[in-house]
């Protein structure tokens, strides 16, 4: 059965674009990938028993994957093959740019060297299984993730945790050359709208936006990683119903909200937000009541 299906009638010249993945995709179940690892339980244990008789995928749904790829490969060969004009245009010193090393051996590095990690793929064993990551850059010890994304995602900090945990592991396996504490996600926006950014206080200003997120230390990680590997060892061939299932996090689900509008003919926005259904009751009642006695004395 075909992998795609061009269901959306996509031409031909931008099909063979989408229906291409460059991806170093590894089958051994035995491995399992940084970005793989931070997935729920559930849906690592699950996925594993899908038969690839699925249906094709229509090509159209791939194009946030591919696009989010081409801006990864388009830095990389950028960094690897334009650097040192890039960075001259830009105003820095001929001394600068030639102290620029890109993937060097770190035990080859001279004082005053500045060395920049690109898109290597790393594994470290633990047990039976294989951890891999494949960092997207790293400079000056800090590790970067590039991330083509909604303004929504940055506004929300929907991801912060599984991009904390997956440069905490990029970190545990490459502590050699990711020194630093923290991380950086580079966001690039799909969606940015400068209007918005003019009216909404809480919008992204630019359309590419840093964010700076503290990494677990090497043995909270370590234990993260053990902890996650016995659990996948112990439910791997439990039924279905056994496996424990996803929590509101794994589901990007937030808290209930319960919204209270003082004129329910305006709902663009609420008068008061409150966290449980009781609250807002009470809160109704009382403008009831608060209503009630201003009729009645006026």
């Amino acid at each position: 059965m075909p992998q795609y299906a061009n269901v959306s009638s996509v031409p031909l010249s931008l099909a063979v674009f989408l229906a291409s993945d460059s991806y170093d995709h590894n089958d051994d179940p035995n491995t399992l990938s940084a970005t793989a690892l931070i997935k729920p339980l559930r849906q690592i244990v699950l996925s594993s028993r899908v038969t690839n008789e699925a249906s094709p995928v229509d090509l159209v749904q791939m194009v946030p994957s591919r696009l989010g790829t081409a801006i990864h490969d388009g830095i990389e060969r950028a960094w690897k093959s334009n650097y040192k004009v890039a960075m001259k245009a830009m105003g820095y010193p001929e001394k600068v740019i030639e102290r620029v090393q890109i993937n060097p051996d770190p035990d080859t590095l001279k004082d005053g060297d500045i060395p920049i990690y690109m898109e290597q793929r790393i594994h470290k064993k633990v047990g039976k299984y294989t951890i891999s990551g494949k960092y997207d850059f790293i400079g000056d010890g800090r590790v970067e993730d590039f991330k083509s994304t909604s303004t929504f995602t940055a506004m929300n900090n929907t991801n912060d945790s599984k991009y904390i945990l997956q440069g905490s592991i990029y970190r545990w396996l490459n502590p050699k050359i990711i020194t630093r504490n923290e991380m950086a996600i580079q966001f690039i926006f799909t969606d940015w709208s400068a209007a918005r950014a003019r009216a909404e206080d809480n919008y992204p200003k630019q359309r590419i936006q840093q964010r700076i997120l503290p990494l677990l230390s090497l043995q909270e990680t370590n234990a993260f990683v053990t902890r996650k590997l016995s659990d996948i060892e112990k439910y791997w061939d439990a039924p279905e119903e056994d496996i424990p299932l996803c929590s509101d996090e794994d589901l990007w689900r937030s808290a209930p909200v319960f919204k209270y509008y003082k004129n329910p003919q305006k709902t663009a926005r609420s008068t008061k937000n409150f966290d449980n259904r009781q609250v807002k009751s009470l809160h109704v009642s009382t403008v009831q009541r608060l209503r009630s006695v201003a009729r009645k004395t006026s």
